[in-house]
């Protein structure tokens, strides 16, 4: 079985008020490079209906986290050689590669093999989230709808690709942030149909092509990794909503309706497959949080199936085959004609959970330092930023959330580094962005295949660190 890109050794264990804090800090390091400034301020207490002593003046408190200068020294080619080289250099990495760049100049300031393809785990989902942003509004919400069936009392579940949709009622939280309601589907039909529902049909005529990538191992589904990718889920095929690597179901799709049907008093034991009638009336819809929220949590969580889906949301989008093979086609393509130089990249899936995907190091700091860079004016959209607002902080959020650790050679990494890790049997990868000592905000992606993951991962994590401790002048 592969040690996947969303297995337990990559799944988030702090709670979620780390996760608002973390996004927090990115956004405040990188809206230091647009070299815009935030001012607090503070009302006058005062209230002339009741008597009492003079105001006090209250001095606006000065935030000790704000965004970063920017007068800061750029690093030079020499300088981060000599911090990083030794490092790299070192036995145990097995085949290395790595890439560091300054993304306000867009400057490659230190590379090693960086074109070699390797295989990249989870961080593969860097491309898959830059070419949904790229591609999709990022407003966008996916749209789970019910219509009226073949017969009367039928009703046709109509997968929109949103697998956060839950059958826990409002007020109860799975792993998903803001996810769309079955409970709120289920009152919907029950309104509007003109009588009552008997039977659930699902239809998952959205998706194309096979479930499950050939190159996955099946076992994977019980392991909690992922689930067959079709566009009707609940909570990501999770038997339980509330586990975040709890194991999956293996008829996602059917599942679902059987819930609908139970809130809806149909018989369970009748839904089955369909395809709805085009035009046929819609009962009921509801829909995912946007899009940038469904990148920024597929990136923290590392959610191989939010991947899988974001990546056929791209080729429905680009007018090709929602299946595997069209995903990552589109994918590539996506980035290639935003000017990415994709040579050499090789994807088979959106998520990174096969060894078949290879990307070189090159690729995933040049969409990295495009998602850091500062706005070049005050119109100037950003649309890869959640990209870098979903990385995880390291020490306290998400998949390095027990990385970094105090004590260790990477400690200085901690709240510092900002990155995806990739994990696989013999793949470990770590791309993101971290601030030097001198305040300059640099991106790095490294990788390394053909040794155990446990071994590499604090050598990456040292490399991550070492980098935010320099000058690099």
């Amino acid at each position: 079985m592969a040690v996947g890109a969303g297995s337990r050794e990559e799944v988030p264990t702090r709670r979620r008020r780390l996760r608002r804090t973390a996004t927090v800090l990115v956004a405040l390091a990188l809206a230091g490079s647009t070299g815009t400034a935030t001012a607090l301020t503070v009302p006058e207490l005062t209230r002339p209906d009741i008597a009492g002593p003079a105001p006090v003046a209250i001095v606006a408190p000065v935030p000790v986290l704000g965004p970063l200068g920017t007068g800061a020294p750029s690093a030079t080619s020499a300088g981060v050689g000599a911090a990083l080289d030794p490092l790299a250099s070192a036995r145990g990495l097995g085949e290395f590669t790595g890439s560091v760049t300054d993304p306000a100049t867009r400057s490659v300031l230190w590379s090693r093999t960086a074109d070699t393809p390797l295989v990249p785990g989870s961080t593969a989902k860097l491309l898959t989230s830059a070419a949904t942003l790229l591609t999709l509004d990022p407003t966008k919400r996916l749209v789970t709808r019910v219509v009226a069936g073949p017969e009367p009392g039928t009703v046709v579940l109509v997968g929109g690709g949103d697998p956060t949709l839950t059958a826990l009622p409002a007020g109860k939280d799975g792993v998903y942030p803001d996810p769309s309601r079955l409970t709120a589907l289920a009152d919907a039909v029950r309104k509007a149909a003109p009588a009552p529902v008997r039977r659930v049909l699902v239809d998952t005529s959205r998706y194309q092509g096979p479930t499950m990538q050939p190159t996955w191992d099946p076992v994977d589904i019980e392991g909690g990794f992922v689930t067959p990718i079709e566009p009707l889920m609940l909570d990501g095929g999770r038997k339980d909503p509330a586990a975040q690597d709890g194991a999956r179901v293996t008829d996602p799709a059917l599942t679902a309706g059987r819930a609908l049907a139970g809130l809806l008093g149909a018989d369970a034991g009748s839904v089955a497959q369909a395809t709805a009638a085009p035009g046929a009336a819609v009962l009921g819809t509801v829909a995912s949080a946007p899009v940038s929220d469904l990148v920024e949590h597929a990136i923290r969580a590392s959610d191989n199936v939010l991947a899988e889906v974001l990546a056929r949301e791209v080729a429905i989008e680009r007018k090709a085959e929602p299946s595997f093979e069209g995903a990552a086609a589109q994918t590539l393509s996506a980035l290639s004609q935003s000017g990415f130089d994709t040579a050499g990249a090789k994807l088979v899936d959106g998520s990174g959970l096969s060894t078949a995907d290879e990307v070189p190091a090159r690729l995933l700091a040049a969409v990295l330092a495009e998602a850091a860079a500062p706005a070049q004016g005050a119109r100037d959209t950003q649309f890869l930023r959640p990209i870098a607002t979903g990385r995880p902080v390291a020490g306290g959020d998400g998949t390095l959330a027990e990385r970094f650790a105090n004590g260790s050679p990477a400690a200085s990494g901690r709240g510092v580094v900002r990155a995806k890790t990739g994990t696989l049997t013999g793949v470990s990868s770590l791309a993101g962005i971290v601030t030097d000592a001198d305040g300059r905000l640099l991106v790095f992606a490294l990788m390394s295949n053909g040794v155990n993951p446990g071994l590499v991962r604090p050598k990456l994590d040292a490399i991550a660190a070492q980098l935010g401790r320099c000058g690099c002048r």
